[in-house]
């Protein structure tokens, strides 16, 4: 078998540096081909993080009102002006006697949405009367200036309210008809929306 001439050296050469050159394009092709699926995705994932986010907030948990039946109890206690105040004050009226504490965080998070439909319902004969379990009157006053609130709120030091509905969580919340009747209760923060589908209907009873 002859040697290779001169000639035949330089073509292999050639060849073995085109065949080199066409495996770093296609290497090149295909890491810009990944890198630019890496940023598509990235992207994508970007502009559903809103969606994401108001689908967290739309399905965030409420508590959901149950149905019961029986008369309100008594309860007399002093509101923040040192003036005897009582639920009977209050008949014929659609009232919401929600059990708070000024340290209970969900009792916190509630408020602005109490405040909000308090003020769309009270020209309905509709009251919120928030009754605070164990705050100082000083305290209460303070969260009510912090917080904003227009409707009553009732300190109660000695936990009168709490022992008298036994109720063994907060918030815990009564909705007490224009009769005197405890129709719906719950345990926990809740939505306008759920107030607006359970606590509406009562309010517009006639």
């Amino acid at each position: 078998m002859s040697a290779p001439t001169g000639n035949e050296r330089l073509e292999k050469r050639f060849t073995l540096r085109a065949e080199q050159r066409k495996a770093r394009a296609v290497q090149n092709l295909a890491m810009l081909i990944v890198g630019a699926g890496l940023v598509l995705i990235s992207v994508a994932v970007f502009l559903a993080l809103p969606k994401a986010q108001v689908a967290i907030q739309q399905t965030s948990p409420s508590a959901i009102p149950v149905q019961v039946n029986f008369p309100a109890p008594a309860v007399k206690l002093t509101d923040l002006d040192d003036k005897p105040v009582a639920l009977s004050d209050y008949k014929g009226q659609v009232i919401l006697y929600n059990a708070w504490a000024i340290w209970c965080p969900p009792c916190k998070e509630e408020m602005p949405t109490l405040e909000a439909y308090y003020q769309a319902h009270k020209k309905d004969g509709f009251v919120v009367i928030a009754i605070e379990d164990g705050g100082s009157p000083g305290e209460v006053a303070v969260f009510v200036r912090d917080y904003r609130l227009s409707f009553p709120v009732w300190p109660d030091p000695k936990w009168v309210a709490t022992r008298t509905f036994k109720t063994s969580g907060l918030p815990t919340s009564f909705i007490i008809d224009r009769g005197g009747t405890v129709r719906l209760t719950w345990t926990g923060a809740i939505t306008r929306a759920v107030l607006e589908k359970y606590v509406t209907p009562i309010i517009n009873e006639q």
